[in-house]
């Protein structure tokens, strides 16, 4: 009998989840850190640099581990990894000499665990022996978007019932959801390529102008997307002068239902329109999200446009996955970990250079400052040709 791998898509499905929340709830508690320890701008977004610092580390080390635990045993090992650094979260700061490293030091920890699933997961999926792959690819990576927003919302609910004061219990919450994938991914089954073709191949591919062309969209992906998620609840508190709940939810939790939405949506016509195209189209429009935030000054046209800057970076990440994995059918876990890599160097620019700009200039400053990388990825997008963004 055939098997069907419900259960493995179940539970890669799950791991971005974990994603999500690994890069999205901290964020919400900005203010909360801020006022606590009296943090500036750059030190809050030097959180979100070290986690997708270390998250590029864990990019460049996951083949490597993959060769030792195999693709089940390292996504089992990520989801534990993630779930000891959110229990780390909820007492290192209290008992380190500074609060500010003890909250670095959780984010390292669980930001290897992220890392090491932004490598795992997308190969796994794209084993399985499936039809539409493109399809499928944007439809797993929507659950980063769903996991997103359920952090926002169950994170502002649990600020809201437990208080500020109490914000570690938080992380503690978020840790079971980790610890339970991870005995999920012990019993499910996960299609292993020969271990001598694990690694990949990507012979030949550094010399191909296309393949630079993937690189700066993977940059420009994750710095487009991370910068207007990581910045927009603390932006529309202080900048709009809302209230938090009502900042989170029209905010970070809008723009995540805007992107899954795109997600899902785009997924389900793959294979009938030119991902080059929609890529063109999307990131032109996420450069005009980002500056009418920045020089709007209508507050509810400043939340929509944070809002449908989900729907516009909806497909870089996955499309770009697609489109490299259609192109070097041999890549394997290598070729996705210089892809991850890429895309988390541009998911810790992005949101620092934001709050470095802000600190001198403001938020509005750095948002407009921001469009710079999805203008970026458009010009990239016309160095591509067509024929290079086929997709079965």
């Amino acid at each position: 009998m055939s098997y069907n791998y419900t259960k493995t898509k179940l539970a890669c499905y799950s791991g971005f989840v974990v994603q999500a929340i690994i890069n999205n709830f901290l964020p919400i508690l900005f203010v909360i850190l801020q006022d606590s320890y009296k943090l500036s701008y750059e030190a809050l977004g030097r959180i979100v640099l070290f986690n997708f610092c270390t998250q590029i580390v864990a990019d460049l080390l996951t083949p490597k581990i993959t060769d030792i635990f195999g693709y089940k045993g390292c996504a089992a090992l990520s989801q534990l990894t993630a779930a000891l650094g959110l229990m780390l979260l909820s007492f290192l700061p209290g008992i380190c000499p500074s609060p500010y490293v003890g909250i670095v030091i959780s984010v390292i920890v669980y930001a290897m665990g992220s890392g090491m699933m932004e490598v795992i997961l997308s190969p796994i999926m794209e084993l399985l022996p499936t039809k539409n792959k493109g399809a499928n690819m944007a439809f797993t990576h929507s659950f980063y978007c769903w996991g997103q927003a359920f952090t926002v919302i169950l994170t502002t609910i649990f600020v809201k019932l437990i208080g500020d004061a109490d914000w570690n219990l938080i992380p503690i919450i978020w840790a079971v959801i980790p610890l339970v994938n991870a005995v999920a991914f012990t019993r499910v089954k996960v299609v292993e390529p020969p271990k001598e073709q694990r690694g990949g191949s990507l012979k030949g591919v550094f010399k191909e102008r296309t393949f630079y062309c993937f690189v700066i969209f993977m940059v420009c992906a994750g710095a487009s997307e991370i910068a207007m998620a990581e910045w927009a609840s603390l932006f529309a508190q202080q900048g709009l002068n809302v209230s938090k709940v009502t900042g989170d939810l029209l905010g970070p939790c809008a723009f995540a239902i805007c992107q899954g939405t795109g997600r899902v949506v785009l997924g389900a016509f793959s294979g009938k329109y030119s991902i080059r195209k929609v890529l063109i189209i999307n990131n032109i429009l996420c450069a005009v999200c980002y500056i009418m935030v920045g020089v709007c000054d209508i507050k509810a046209l400043s939340l929509v446009a944070c809002a449908l800057c989900g729907f516009t970076v909806s497909l870089s990440w996955p499309g770009t996955y697609s489109l490299a994995a259609a192109k070097y059918k041999n890549g394997g876990t290598k070729m996705f970990s210089i892809f991850a890599f890429c895309g988390d160097i541009g998911c810790s620019l992005g949101p620092w250079l934001l709050g470095l700009v802000a600190d001198y200039f403001g938020l509005n400053t750095g948002f407009v400052v921001s469009s710079a990388f999805p203008l970026l990825m458009v010009i990239a997008a016309f160095v591509v040709k067509e024929k290079d963004c086929k997709v079965n």
